[in-house]
């Protein structure tokens, strides 16, 4: 990513670049199964999508169990998900950067899964991608955390609905849904406050995007944060996540969050109470919320002080301390 950003591109090329983020996991994996191989006193090991082959399988020759922890769903539904938007919303597809994994890659992630003793996984939305995954292992569904909440009076808000869109700028978030849904609104009623970088230089639509609404290309994870408790509602319409650490943010900081079933939010969202559940590519399920929410300044009230509340439960104490209960188990089966 450093080496990205200071314009060595050929260094850090997706897959090819020797300081690539493939390049550097494929060290790593290396020489963490070295480790293993030297280890005597190795019990458990705990590794991530895309840096796992080595090290699961030489943890697998010492029949040491393995946790595979997937931060996203099974790449085959990805990839379906994908063409098919690339179909529906052309001129975001080159938004779509998931679709450049090499075949190799791609059969890497299958070898890991075939490997792990146990999958862990952030969202049932992400476990219920692995029903096609034909090795079928036990998978763990364990939610992330959230910060701190926020200790501010909850403020009631202006004429307008001050609304979030924070996460990479591009259609995988959904992003082409989320600026319907605003434009069905009317900028006379809502401002838009678009929050993260572009996912590629380029795109039309995109481009056109960041002009039209207020953009913050990068922040702190304190501004973040602020600028999150400066606003009325998330919306956070993605087509394939992992979880969405934005949701649980979001949620810390009094702001409710209208989302999709292909997130966490099933999984951290009591949908009308904290935040909304809207069907994947609905920009006009998205404009009914927001339109509920102008209307109804109490219930908006109401739903942020219930996101708090929600939040204080999900703590990333709670998060490590289920982790380490699971591996436990693990270790003893």
């Amino acid at each position: 990513l450093f080496f990205g950003a200071i314009h060595l591109p050929l260094w850090s090329e997706h897959e090819r670049g020797f300081l690539s983020i493939d390049a550097i996991s494929a060290v790593l994996d290396r020489t963490v199964a070295a480790e293993i191989r030297d280890s005597e006193n190795c019990k458990l090991v705990y590794a991530y999508e895309d840096c796992a082959v080595a090290t699961f399988a030489a943890a697998e020759h010492r029949r040491i169990p393995r946790l595979y922890d997937l931060p996203i769903g099974y790449w085959r539904i990805a990839q379906r998900v994908f063409a098919e938007e690339c179909e529906r919303e052309p001129e975001w597809a080159p938004t779509l950067t998931g679709m450049r994994d090499s075949n190799e890659k791609l059969a890497r992630k299958d070898e890991e899964l075939r490997l792990a003793t146990r999958v862990v996984v952030a969202s049932t939305f992400t476990k219920s991608t692995l029903a096609e995954e034909p090795h079928q292992r036990s998978v763990t569904v364990i939610p992330y955390g959230a910060p701190p909440v926020a200790t501010n009076e909850i403020a009631n808000g202006g004429t307008k609905l001050k609304v979030l869109f924070a996460g990479s700028l591009g259609q995988r978030k959904g992003l082409s849904y989320a600026l319907r849904a605003v434009e069905l609104i009317g900028k006379e009623n809502c401002e838009l406050t678009l929050l993260g970088r572009k996912a590629v230089e380029g795109c039309r639509p995109l481009d056109q995007a960041v002009r039209t609404h207020r953009w913050l290309p990068s922040l702190s994870h304190a501004r973040v944060l602020l600028e999150m408790c400066q606003h009325d509602v998330l919306i956070f319409p993605s087509l394939f996540e992992g979880f969405g650490l934005a949701i649980t943010e979001a949620m810390s900081q009094g702001t409710p969050v209208i989302t999709t079933a292909h997130t966490a939010g099933p999984d951290v969202i009591d949908d009308g109470i904290d935040g909304f559940i809207v069907p994947i590519r609905s920009a006009e399920a998205i404009a009914e919320k927001l339109g509920l929410l102008l209307r109804d300044r109490e219930r908006l009230r109401a739903m942020k002080i219930s996101a708090r509340e929600k939040a204080q439960r999900h703590s990333w104490e709670n998060y490590r301390r289920a982790l380490v209960t699971m591996a436990q188990e693990v270790m003893i089966s």
